[in-house]
């Protein structure tokens, strides 16, 4: 777990010598941890030297993270163009990217650490960690102010030790997996009513059945029957259900859609009806009810669902809007 080190009293410069326990943060903006940085270890031996010669930048090697390659650079005097001066300044280039398809983006993390001699801890930025988007016309992100002149040269903190130091960097891909939805609603929602009516109801013997398809906004639909029930409803219940036909899906699309199921008493006006709105798509072509109606009501001639031994069932179908797919 990341703490943060405090540092006693300091040693006197260009030594390094056991401290009392730490009782004072060496910068309020870092955050230290016992582990490395995960991909990359950057150490500068004279560093004054570095920072003295007309050097107003220093990049890295190459190195692999997240299966790209990147490059590590430091102003030792401060990337004075982005406000960075009297800091040590650090960025992070994407390279090699020649090798990426056309309108390439890497979205990454990452943290660059420095570490502490003296107490043996790494540390970086409280703030931070934002997602950085790398592309074309954006290779290269970094922290201009990353740690200011005065708290790495404190000897104290243990950042530079006999004129040596060490930086530090850890890059978190986000990989592009995420998908989305893009609701277009129709200016004016299309709506069917199919009448399905069945005749001699007593001899429809197989556990299912479907009626002749419809169309609703240029994509076909059936009502599916199950005469003596289906799952849970199986030989206690009627099964009823609306269907649309997957051939008449455009791929990556689902239809929003608001439907009522009805078997319909003829005698009395009282139907029996299911009235729902959801998403007809790829992985649910199929809503509807196990337990439409028991067999004991369709079956009572008081309740006017069979007469002479025909049953109606009717839906009505509104397309309110087409769902696509986005990533």
């Amino acid at each position: 777990m990341a703490s943060v080190v405090k540092h006693s009293t300091p040693l006197a410069p260009g030594l390094l010598g056991i401290v009392d326990p730490p009782t004072r943060p060496p910068s309020a903006e870092l955050l230290g941890r016992d582990a490395p940085p995960t991909h990359y270890l950057f150490k500068i031996e004279s560093f004054s030297s570095l920072s003295k010669a007309s050097i107003e930048r220093y990049s890295s090697e190459k190195f692999d993270a997240g299966d790209y390659k990147w490059k590590l650079s430091i102003y030792p005097n401060g990337n004075k163009k982005e406000n960075g001066q009297d800091h040590i300044s650090m960025y992070l280039a994407l390279v090699d990217t020649t090798s990426l398809p056309a309108s390439w983006e890497v979205h990454a993390i990452f943290n660059f650490f420095v570490f502490d001699q003296v107490h043996d801890k790494y540390f970086s930025l409280k703030v931070g960690g934002e997602v950085r988007r790398f592309r074309a016309m954006k290779t290269e992100w970094g922290i201009s102010r990353f740690i200011n002149h005065e708290t790495f040269t404190d000897p104290s903190n243990g950042y530079l030790v006999f004129d040596a130091c060490v930086f530090g960097a850890e890059i978190f891909i986000l990989k592009r997996a995420r998908k989305g939805e893009c609701l277009s609603l129709l200016e004016e929602a299309v709506t069917c009513n199919y009448i399905w009516k069945i005749k001699s109801f007593s001899n429809f013997k197989s556990s299912r059945y479907e009626s002749d398809a419809f169309v609703v906004g240029d994509h076909k639909w059936r009502i599916v029957l199950y005469p003596q029930g289906h799952a849970e409803g199986e030989g206690n219940s009627i099964s009823v259900f609306l269907q649309l036909e997957s051939s008449s899906l455009a791929p990556d699309t689902r239809l929003f859609v608001k439907f009522i199921l009805r078997i319909s008493d003829q005698n009395n006006g009282q139907h029996s009806e299911l009235t729902a709105d959801n998403h007809f798509g790829p992985s649910s072509l199929t809503w509807g009810s196990r337990k439409f109606i028991s067999l004991a009501k369709l079956n009572d001639p008081k309740k006017g669902f069979l007469v002479d031994d025909t049953c109606i069932i009717e839906a009505q179908v509104t397309l309110l809007g087409i769902v696509a797919t986005v990533s």
